[in-house]
């Protein structure tokens, strides 16, 4: 019996840490919550070309991993996507390097968004890392206008030492967006969602 009991604690105990692990809210929860208005939305710049070797050079364009064709495509589909489900933006402020820019750009236009070295890269911070790293955490704690949400394009690892947490491909592929609830200076992560599922939602309307 003891050792019965030992491998329901162990079955019960893997069960709660999976649970909390899990994201709070569905992914179609958090499309609603984006309708909202409220949140600030951190989306991972689309899908690139892995062909190619960032140098760190921040203004060459040859020096960097850019869109792929794909990318190019799943980053116009977004912006449609998010036009079709009436999900608003106040603001949409990307990182430089082009891949992040490019996203912005041909999802939601050029003169629509604000390109700022706080959601650069890390590799190419340079020596203003710690810069970076507060300004990425003060944009996602940002409150947005009543009925509208932050977008911030940006990278996997800056935001991965922002908070605090890993958002390997799995949780957080190319093109998928981190959902965060900012309130009384502070952000708490809702989930993630991916890019297939915002476009399905946008063509199920």
């Amino acid at each position: 019996m003891t050792r019965y009991l030992r491998e329901l604690r162990l079955v019960l105990t893997t069960l709660l840490s999976l649970a909390c692990a899990s994201p709070a809210f569905a992914q179609q929860d958090l499309i609603a919550r984006m309708q909202s208005g409220g949140t600030v939305v951190f989306l991972r710049h689309a899908e690139t070309d892995y062909s190619q070797i960032d140098t760190g050079r921040l203004d060459d364009r040859a020096g960097q991993r850019n869109l792929s064709e794909a990318g190019r495509a799943q980053a116009r589909e977004l912006g449609a996507a998010f036009e079709a489900l009436d999900i608003e933006f106040a603001h949409v402020r990307t990182s430089p390097v082009y891949r992040a820019r490019d996203t912005a750009e041909l999802a939601f236009g050029p003169d629509a968004i604000e390109v700022t070295m706080d959601l650069v890269a890390d590799d190419y911070a340079g020596g203003n890392l710690r810069d970076m790293i507060a300004a990425t955490r003060g944009l996602l704690a940002t409150e947005p206008p009543e009925g509208e949400n932050l977008l911030l394009v940006g990278h996997r690892t800056p935001l991965e030492m922002v908070t605090g947490d890993g958002f390997p491909d799995t949780i957080l592929p190319e093109g998928a967006m981190a959902v965060f609830a900012p309130g009384g200076g502070v952000t708490r992560l809702l989930g993630t969602v991916s890019p297939d599922a915002l476009i399905a939602a946008a063509e199920a309307r």
